[in-house]
């Protein structure tokens, strides 16, 4: 197992009716503004509960933070909020929201530039207002980490940046409230879910027994239990299970003293800008081919992802994987996320164009090993149509 160190500094209130208890989070005397999207947060009476659970402390809102949060929208928030001397934000939402609201705070308190903030992957970052976050989409896990994804789409441009700064004070979790989901929506966060437990444990073996197990565990619960969200979206334990297990996804536990991945994710930011797909989408279309393409490299843990996940024992090693990443497929299908860009209109991409925008952005070498070049990117991307 590699060195590392582990710190996770956000409170989970996790349960029924806990949107209640964020009051006893926050300073009587703060000025929270409460961010949020487009239309749920008020469609489906979370806003208004959240305001109620925040009577007597002094109160403003922004909403209309888009998926793929775009800068200049977050700008606005932040000017907002220093006008009205804001100390304190909330973000109600998804991963959006909240990787938005992560931003902003950032962003308030910062003298220069926002766009600097961005340049370094977040490290000029040096202070932030506190956050909190009542979630609302499972899928990113953004609630429990330092991470946010901001979009430039003026410069077809999409950037992840960390910052301990960004850690939610506290995060609550109340699986009701992710019942009223769409079906696309469900299964976009049920893919975002496995895709962060990939990225993290198909890599190379280190000894990391624990991360595998943990990361096996998280696997096999969302194939148990991501279709049953489809069949009965009302199911409490189901939507329980489904929301804790996307926070343990991506709160830094399966992915400490273990190398990391994430071409997918940093090759879908491309496909998001260009074509418009959800993320989870992107993800969908390019992580079988992105295991074919790199089989040889992730052999080992494609063996023991096939025999522990998938039960697959039998065939030689070839016939295995394949096996293994044709079922992972079929899985994100079944969740009704398509994998190929033909299904989502897009069968003829310009792929020197999304190869020209990764080299714009500095990643040309991607992956645990930096063994994705734009050689392989082609190959990858010629499996997606």
């Amino acid at each position: 197992m590699q060195n590392f160190i582990f710190q996770n500094p956000t409170k989970v209130i996790f349960g029924k009716n806990t949107i209640a208890r964020i009051a006893d989070e926050i300073p009587k005397n703060a000025r929270v503004m409460i961010t949020y999207g487009t239309a749920s947060a008020k469609k489906y009476g979370v806003l208004d509960e959240v305001k109620a659970a925040l009577e007597g402390i002094e109160i403003s809102e922004f909403g209309g933070i888009e998926p793929n949060p775009e800068y200049e929208m977050l700008l606005k928030g932040a000017a907002q909020a220093r006008e009205e001397k804001i100390d304190y934000l909330l973000a109600v939402g998804g991963g959006s929201v909240i990787d938005g609201t992560k931003f902003m705070a950032a962003v308030i308190p910062f003298k220069g530039d926002g766009a600097l903030l961005l340049e370094n992957k977040g490290a000029d970052i040096h202070q932030a207002l506190p956050i909190g976050c009542v979630v609302t989409l499972p899928a990113s896990g953004s609630e429990t980490n330092s991470r946010a994804i901001i979009s430039r789409k003026a410069l077809m441009f999409k950037q992840a940046i960390m910052n301990p700064h960004l850690f939610p004070r506290f995060a609550v979790l109340d699986p009701q409230k992710t019942m009223t989901l769409p079906p696309r929506q469900i299964g976009n966060g049920v893919v975002d879910t496995f895709v962060h437990v990939i990225e993290q444990y198909m890599t190379y073996p280190v000894g990391g027994r624990i991360q595998d197990r943990l990361s096996e565990a998280l696997f096999l619960l969302l194939l148990e239990e991501g279709p049953k969200a489809l069949v009965d979206p009302q199911d409490y334990d189901v939507r329980a299970n489904l929301m804790w297990c996307a926070t343990l996804g991506l709160n830094g536990l399966i992915g400490a003293g273990v190398p990391q991945d994430w071409a997918a994710h940093r090759l879908g930011y491309e496909l998001t800008m260009l074509y418009g797909l959800d993320h989870a989408q992107t993800l969908a279309v390019l992580v079988p081919p992105m295991l074919y393409v790199r089989s040889d490299g992730k052999r080992q843990k494609l063996l023991q992802y096939a025999q522990r996940v998938w039960g697959i024992t039998t065939g030689s090693d070839a016939e295995r994987i394949g096996d293994s990443i044709e079922k992972t497929r079929f899985f994100f299908e079944k969740m009704g996320v398509p994998t190929r860009l033909r299904d989502y209109g897009h069968g003829d991409i310009d792929i020197e164009k999304v190869i020209a925008l990764l080299e714009m952005h500095g990643m040309v070498r991607l992956g645990e090993n930096q063994e994705v070049t734009p050689d392989v990117v082609r190959q990858v991307l010629n499996l997606c149509v």
